[in-house]
């Protein structure tokens, strides 16, 4: 009996220790995995496709269409997303356009004014490479209904050493001809020459570096276009209307007498130009009595 009781006795130890140990392990894996889940949401994933010591160079773009419920407030929200990932906005073309637009006459003196038009977005942003899939998912909250995501990945580093090779061969080319120009150079025409061919090799030296500093920008920094959208929008506005000219027209009595004013005045005139010709009413009368006193006689 007591051999029967030391034997559960060790049963129930020894599954006690079990049942620490899992829960241990199982604390310890709850551990890591919170661990990972931050660490998900605080790193792009694209930080981890490509290792420091890689040397691969990735320009990577992003063109997206998408529905939301306000194009106004997503551009706000998608705004103060790449600000806060470090990155800037170079385009945004934020516009509504009038589909129709109708009145509707409710009254004397109002009238219903309604117009559907919709509201779109085309934006332009640079967004730092390591961070370009956090921004586009962070995006996500705003996305009602997309239409189309095309995600780019090209690699350049043979393109920027192709450009550093072709910079250090200009450069030396351009070493050898200023040393020939310093001490073989006499002749003024051959200088002139010589000089001409270091401008153009000087030319075209800055223009790879430049090509290398572009590429090195887009490698840094992706390129990310958005087309937003929402569907149509309807307004309603109540709106006065305008009196009619009918409305300001006096009373007949008026007109009447405005009428006789006319007239009277029409009737000063025509008196004021007959007095103007008074002199040539003078001739004619003259004339007319001569005609009787002399030609008759």
């Amino acid at each position: 009996m007591k051999q029967v009781s030391k034997l559960g006795l060790a049963v129930l130890l020894l599954g006690f220790a079990f049942a620490c140990k899992q829960a241990t392990t199982s604390d310890e894996a709850s551990a890591e995995t919170a661990a990972d889940s931050v660490s998900v949401e605080t790193t792009s994933s694209n930080a981890a496709v490509v290792k420091k010591e890689s040397n691969r160079k990735f320009v990577r773009t992003a063109d997206l269409k998408f529905k939301v419920k306000n194009v106004a407030k997503s551009t706000y929200a998608i705004e103060n997303i790449v600000a806060k990932n470090g990155g800037f906005v170079t385009f945004t073309d934020l516009k509504s356009t009038i589909n129709e637009k109708s009145e509707t006459k409710i009254s004397q003196d109002s009238t219903l004014e309604t117009t559907r038009f919709t509201v779109d977005n085309t934006i332009t942003l640079r967004v730092p490479n390591t961070q370009l899939d956090t921004v586009l998912k962070s995006m996500v909250k705003e996305v009602a209904f997309l239409d189309s995501r095309l995600i780019k990945a090209d690699d350049v580093a043979l393109q920027l050493l192709s450009n550093k090779m072709a910079q250090k061969r200009l450069t030396s080319h351009q070493k050898r001809l200023e040393k020939g120009i310093d001490t073989k150079g006499k002749k003024l025409n051959d200088i002139t020459n010589a000089e001409d061919k270091v401008l153009d090799l000087e030319t075209e030296s800055d223009e790879t570096v430049l090509k290398n500093l572009s590429l090195e920008d887009q490698v840094n920094f992706s390129t990310v276009t958005l087309y937003l959208y929402q569907r149509e929008s309807v307004v309603q506005e109540m709106v006065a209307n305008e009196k009619s000219i009918n409305a300001y027209r006096p009373h007949i009595g008026l007109q009447v007498w405005d009428s006789l004013k006319t007239g009277w005045f029409m009737f000063e005139a025509i008196i004021a130009f007959i007095a103007q010709l008074w002199a040539l009413i003078l001739i004619v009368i003259l004339g007319l009595f001569g005609y009787r006193k002399f030609v008759k006689k």
